[in-house]
């Protein structure tokens, strides 16, 4: 059988924690900046923890299942 893949786009996005979790950026920080405040562009700095429903997907792309 060939070698898994992984997804390319995924592994440019998410993070693999030491405990196993998934991180990912904050959306939105690319553009059209001018009109958002700045209480919530620094909101957009942080590194959230991807949600329960949308792990088992991920990390099947990042070929970690």
């Amino acid at each position: 059988m060939p070698k898994m893949k992984t997804h390319s786009a995924t592994k440019k996005r998410f993070q693999v924690t030491g405990t196993g979790k998934l991180t990912r950026r904050h959306g939105m920080k690319s553009h059209l900046l001018e009109h958002k405040s700045a209480k919530r562009k620094r909101g957009f700095r942080k590194v959230y923890e991807v949600s329960e429903s949308d792990t088992r997907g991920i990390k099947r792309l990042l070929g970690l299942r």
